[in-house]
């Protein structure tokens, strides 16, 4: 009665095919491509009593068997060197899904290195824990990377390490360690220089959290620029904000609202460029014909907003690769290392423009308007009456 019924089930307008229950087994997992039977195969002979070594060779011959390779830094007496281990040291999220953590773990990766991440969460606590565990697991060499450039307090138990330590995106007040960030105060000038050149002279800037290292270098840069044009620095052009799209709304109303308003706007990051992007146009405000718009960091939606914004790249991929060289040169331990500073490229796109004045005083240059009324009567008579 249970197999008639167990039948019923399975082919309810059909003649069934199965002839008992023996027949419904569960299948074993097999990897794509082989022959189920053969593994089963493999798996027998495996699990037969062996002498010493002999299930070792089992194994040695089922991976012969299925086309199964060792990693090179796994095999036997590899070197010390051939495996790097990377401890990344971030506050907020995971460092993977950071674009500098990225390039750097592919430049890594495709040397045949060997990455462990770990991260801390800026926890005073766990972080020499952390750095311990990844001691003893044999590391040769270590870098410490910060998500927001800054200055960092390296734990103690870093300087007694008998491997290479590199700072990644932050620097220590005694460069004992070798350290890379971008050059964040040309960056900032770059991207004002731009604005000037395009014949700007009123520009405001959102800065982000006044605490950060990169916010001040930023901003350094903007006045900078401004002090280079011999253009007056106004502060009521710099408004607060704190990286994020709703800091940028904010501050561009704010902008907006004074007397003379500003005729281009810094951005200095793109998250913050999206919310001027929607204060401008709630204000009936064209971008760039009205106000011109420039960001930071050249993050992927940078791209795909109308018009396209015109940003600053923050360099990961030549810093992941500036920490893949420093690891292959292998240098002696010097007592104190410059701090390198990348270049931030100014990606030119569509949100800056010439000012609307500046247009019409051009407009007026090309087609000059008669200077009195009597002269374009006397001109219109002249050309009536000509033969």
């Amino acid at each position: 009665m249970e197999e008639k019924l167990l039948r019923t089930r399975l082919y309810p307008n059909s003649e069934p095919r199965l002839r008992n229950l023996d027949e419904i087994r569960p299948r074993r997992w097999c990897p794509p491509g082989h022959n189920p039977d053969r593994l089963q195969q493999a798996r027998s002979a495996s699990a037969r009593p062996h002498s010493a070594g002999g299930r070792a060779d089992a194994c040695s011959r089922a991976r012969r068997h299925f086309g199964h390779r060792r990693h090179a830094c796994t095999c036997a007496g590899t070197r010390r060197e051939e495996a790097v281990i990377t401890l990344g040291w971030i506050r907020g999220s995971a460092v993977e899904s950071q674009p500098l953590g990225g390039w750097l773990f592919s430049f890594l990766e495709r040397a045949g290195n060997i990455v462990l991440v770990a991260q801390t969460m800026s926890d005073e606590v766990m972080e020499p824990k952390t750095i311990r565990a990844l001691v003893r697991q044999g590391i040769s060499a270590l870098i410490y990377m910060t998500i927001f450039t800054r200055e960092i307090e390296v734990p103690d138990l870093l300087r007694d390490l008998q491997i290479p330590v590199l700072l990644l995106n932050g620097y220590s007040a005694d460069h004992a360690f070798p350290a890379v960030v971008p050059s964040e105060i040309a960056g900032g000038q770059s991207a004002t220089e731009h604005l000037i050149r395009k014949g700007h002279s009123r520009i405001g800037t959102i800065v982000g959290e006044a605490h950060m290292s990169a916010a001040q270098d930023r901003l350094k840069g903007y006045r900078r620029a401004l002090a280079t044009a011999d253009i007056p620095f106004d502060p009521e052009l710099v408004m607060p904000g704190n990286w994020s799209a709703s800091a940028g709304y904010e501050a561009t109303v704010k902008l907006l609202a004074l007397k003379r308003r500003p005729t281009a706007i810094f951005c200095q990051n793109d998250r913050m460029a999206i919310g001027c992007y929607e204060a401008l146009k709630e204000a009936g405000l064209s971008i760039p014909g009205d106000i011109s718009v420039v960001g930071y960091d050249d993050e992927e939606i940078s791209r795909h907003l109308h018009p396209r914004l015109t940003t600053s790249i923050l360099p990961h991929r030549a810093m992941g690769q500036w920490a893949v060289e420093q690891l292959e040169l292998n240098r002696p331990r010097r007592p104190r290392y410059p701090v390198t500073k990348l270049e931030c490229t100014l990606v030119e796109r569509d949100s800056p423009h010439v000012p609307r004045a500046r247009r019409r005083g051009r407009l007026r240059r090309a087609f000059p308007p008669a200077r009195c009324a009597h002269r374009r009567r006397r001109a219109s008579y002249v050309h009536r009456t000509r033969p």
